[in-house]
């Protein structure tokens, strides 16, 4: 299904979730409009890899994969070169977007946004192998211990910002040294209002995410915390929004729209801290930089 692409081609994405079995495909569909940004659905029609699903919508062959920006495939056995260890440069291009959790299905959601924008992509995942596997060259996947400084320090190589999309990784880094913007995306106040059962299921992510906010302020790094209503398997970009205060609490938002909401705010860089809580609603945002400069201005006041 391979053909030329255009700023406004449409791609057909199927997710990968990780499990302890190899990939599998979601009966899931998350489609973006590269020239508007916006977010529209089309189902996947087949089952087939990562790589391969990019390579048909994105690529069509190796003659555009130097255009998009990849580089050369992976051997057919999956196989990569280790990195042997150095000292790297402090003024060393930082151009990367590192994703935690990479392997989650919110996680991979992001990862693609960021694909499509044709950004270095770095992933913290829990299989090296198997990542590399289903994403190929389009992510730098790594696996580690991120208590151990040597891993970490290779991890943010070259990385001018960090996308959160779980809550977690940040309480358990000490440094995070030569990071531009970071970026988490928080159900706390979800997890504070729920109650009963749903209490105790989430009981755990509370106590990640009331560790990883005060180390993200902690950090002095500027951040964007993005406060979500609960999460919901429903298609991005049919709805609008509602960033009114206390709205996460009680609110449900598309899985798909946390996703790029995520990347989206990668454009807007605050002085020090920027939060704000938003869920499905009523207002559309045709203009993601604009409508979170106006959120970012507001909230300064």
């Amino acid at each position: 299904m391979a053909g030329s692409l255009s700023a406004s081609t449409l791609l057909s994405q199927t997710y990968l979730v990780f499990t302890s079995n190899p990939w599998r495909t979601l009966n899931s569909s998350f489609l973006i409009n590269i020239e508007k940004q916006a977010l529209v659905r089309c189902s996947a029609k087949k089952k087939i890899g990562f790589v391969d699903q990019i390579l048909d919508y994105i690529e069509g062959g190796p003659k555009l994969r130097k255009w998009y920006g990849a580089p050369e495939l992976l051997p057919k056995d999956g196989s990569v070169l280790e990195e042997e260890e150095e000292d790297y440069p402090e003024d060393e291009v930082k151009d990367a977007v590192l994703v935690t959790d990479g392997d989650s299905e919110i996680g991979q959601m992001v990862i693609l946004s960021l694909i499509v924008k044709r950004t270095r992509v770095k992933a913290l995942v829990k299989d090296k192998r198997t990542a590399n596997e289903a994403f190929g060259t389009y992510v730098e996947s790594i696996s580690g211990d991120t208590s151990n400084k040597i891993f970490v320090k290779k991890a943010l190589r070259g990385v001018r910002a960090i996308i959160c999309p779980n809550e977690g990784f940040l309480s358990s880094i000490e440094s995070l040294k030569g990071v531009e913007h970071i970026i988490l995306l928080s159900q706390l106040s979800v997890y504070r209002a729920s109650s009963g059962i749903q209490a105790l299921m989430t009981n755990d992510l509370r106590k990640s995410a009331e560790k990883d906010e005060p180390a993200l302020v902690a950090s002095g790094i500027p951040y964007t915390i993005i406060r979500a209503g609960m999460l919901e398997k429903t298609p991005g970009g049919t709805q609008g929004f509602n960033f009114e205060e206390g709205s996460a609490a009680s609110g449900s938002l598309s899985m798909e729209d946390a996703a790029s909401m995520c990347v989206e705010a990668l454009e807007v860089v605050p002085q020090a801290r920027f939060t704000f809580e938003v869920v499905n609603g009523g207002e559309k945002v045709s203009d993601w930089k604009e409508c979170l400069t106006r959120l970012m201005e507001k909230t300064e006041l």
